[in-house]
């Protein structure tokens, strides 16, 4: 027994030796949006679609962190009125007017929702619809909970005409202010890192593709390349579906536009963090941040009960095998009386285990300016997030789907 469990223990050490060393150095959060800047020469046109359904609380800071952008460029706003009930667009109408900014806010009153379609991906439809008319350069697809730096949408068109980017989206910095959001939400940001290396996102020729759907700027072409919104229409997990979408779409590389059939090439897409632009959202309590994860998690596994089966064991293996063989060999060490060093061993691995695993998980606590300490707490958000995983497929097997904002969106 003891020589299985110190198996399983050597397993977990080696996984997470190649995932400090090989796994497109998901950890180290270099991939940041105000790392670099350099002005640009031309200014694009911008037109912002924001889907609000009752956001009149948070409007008030983050519409006005919107249209205060320093961004020199043409740049408008079109927010969709989602069938809110708190009176979402007179609030919006007022920051506007409060800012003299009144021509550049554009209201659009949201149709029902037809079948087929997420609600959210239903509003981006009609503002990018109605914002088409002007022709811009680029939408910049954001939530109405995100407060912007001012900076926020000049850096990210910079890093999209410099580096001749289709897409390029920043996971911003989420609310990290109760107990439960200092616990678990940090974790989240890791656990995203850890699913879709930011590195390996950003490589053209690698085809992991995800992007943060709180601040995504997309080329008006790339997003008519792929079909537009309606594409996705039915996800859950969009914003990720939408940079798979862009970067499978691929575009016509420069080798081939002098060709009667040029080929297209992969899509170029970036992601990265923001230190300065941030979720409003709060995550109170375990209830909402359960949920959040919830929401989506067995979507992520594409409904698959072997994915989940998967999940669940190499949860268990990677994240809680190190502690719980830290304790077992250090209880059998004190019990037994051969003097075997296997029960040592075991301890001295799970040990190194849990460190390894707390070296990786530290840039994000230090990120989020938590305590250090809560590096070595990871195995236990780690069985959180497997219990919301599995709660997830049981939400799925039951009916109840996807629940957002007053609607449920059941899987066919």
């Amino acid at each position: 027994m003891d020589v299985i469990v110190l198996g399983l223990m050597l397993l977990s050490l080696t996984i997470w030796l190649g995932l400090l060393c090989f796994w497109g150095q998901f950890w180290r959060l270099d991939q940041q949006l105000e790392v670099t800047e350099t002005p640009l020469k031309s200014l694009p046109m911008v037109c912002a679609v924001v889907p609000a359904r009752n956001e009149a609380q948070l409007l008030p800071t983050t519409l006005r962190s919107l249209l205060l952008q320093d961004y020199a460029g043409s740049f408008n706003v079109f927010l969709v009125d989602d069938r809110s009930t708190d009176g979402t667009a007179n609030f919006a109408e007022g920051v506007a007017h409060a800012l003299l900014k009144s021509p550049q806010l554009h209201i659009i009153t949201g149709e029902s929702l037809p079948s087929g379609w997420s609600g959210k991906l239903w509003a981006v439809e009609q503002g990018i619809k109605r914002a088409s008319k002007l022709a811009p350069d680029y939408f910049f697809l954001t939530d109405a909970d995100i407060e912007h730096d001012p900076s926020n949408l000049r850096r990210l068109v910079a890093k999209a005409v410099q580096e001749d980017l289709d897409l390029v989206s920043v996971m911003v910095r989420l609310r990290c202010e109760s107990f439960w959001e200092k616990l678990l939400i940090p974790a989240f940001v890791f656990f995203f890192q850890k699913l879709y290396p930011f590195r390996w996102v950003n490589n053209p020729n690698n085809r992991t593709a995800a992007a943060a759907g709180g601040s995504i700027l997309i080329a008006r072409e790339a997003l008519e390349r792929i079909g537009g919104i309606q594409v996705i229409r039915q996800a859950l997990i969009d914003d990720c579906a939408l940079a798979e979408a862009v970067k499978k779409g691929g575009k016509v590389g420069d080798q081939g536009r002098n060709n009667q059939y040029p080929m297209p090439s992969q899509g170029r897409i970036w992601l990265g963090l923001s230190t300065l632009t941030r979720s409003l959202r709060p995550y109170n309590s375990l209830t909402t941040i359960w949920d959040m994860v919830a929401r989506t998690a067995y979507t992520q596994l594409n409904y698959s009960p072997l994915l989940l089966l998967g999940t669940l064991v190499g949860m268990s293996l990677i994240y809680l095998v190190p502690p719980v063989c830290l304790i077992m060999g250090a209880v059998w060490s004190n019990w037994a009386m051969s003097g075997d060093k296997t029960y040592y061993l075991l301890s001295l691995t799970g040990l190194l285990g849990w460190l390894l695993m707390a070296l990786a998980y530290y840039p994000t606590i230090r990120f989020y300016k938590c305590s250090p300490w809560l590096a070595l707490t990871l195995p236990a958000i780690a069985f959180l997030y497997t219990l919301m995983t599995l709660d997830s497929a049981l939400r799925h097997w039951q009916g109840r789907g996807g629940a957002w904002k007053g609607r449920v969106y059941p899987v066919k």
